[in-house]
């Protein structure tokens, strides 16, 4: 198992635009094996290659739960090629900004192309928490986060109280609250 560190708030890796992947190596099948090794151990259901400190457009997701068989996916290269007018919100979290959950607004149905594993051209469409998951990873990508959807005093903070606990040399902690787990409402636009 090759679990990488994770890259956290408020490094400046996570606001870099990755650069597109040339071919699918073996290099490019490392990396990606270590981003699943990673995003399992750290109990996540999706994972871009920059928040391990790789700067390539490589995404990994896995919505299975804990007791159902795991279904890996690859995105190389994904871009976002349609998107529903209909919205979701879906409370959202983040392996780089850890314990921190917000509500963020985004189209409930997208069309992805990507390249697998092997380097074929693939298209998806995904819809309720494959699609939030996928939009959040491209997201990624782009060097945008999550607390970029919600307001800029909740941002604000978020972001001091990881400076902070960065100078401390620790992570921070947030209130546990309860959060509902069910599939979000869409919400009309």
């Amino acid at each position: 198992m090759a679990v990488a560190p994770l890259v956290y708030l408020p490094d400046p890796k996570l606001r870099l635009v990755s650069a597109p992947v040339a071919q699918s190596d073996a290099e490019v099948k490392a990396l990606v094996q270590s981003m699943f090794d990673t995003m399992y151990d750290s109990a996540g259901i999706g994972l871009a290659a920059i928040q391990i400190g790789v700067q390539k457009r490589v995404v990994t997701i896995d919505l299975a739960g804990q007791d159902e068989e795991p279904q890996p996916l690859v995105l190389i290269n994904p871009e976002i090629v349609e998107a529903s007018t209909e919205r979701q919100v879906y409370d959202e979290g983040c392996l780089s900004i850890p314990e921190y959950f917000e509500e963020v607004e985004r189209p409930a149905r997208v069309t992805v192309r990507y390249l697998d594993l092997e380097a074929r051209p693939q298209e998806l469409q995904a819809d309720g928490l494959l699609a939030v998951c996928v939009q959040h990873e491209i997201d990624h990508l782009n060097g945008v986060l999550f607390i970029d959807y919600i307001s800029r005093l909740k941002r604000d903070r978020v972001t001091r109280k990881f400076e902070k606990a960065r100078a401390l040399g620790e992570l921070p902690s947030f209130p546990k609250r309860e959060r509902d787990r069910r599939e979000p409402e869409p919400v009309a636009s």
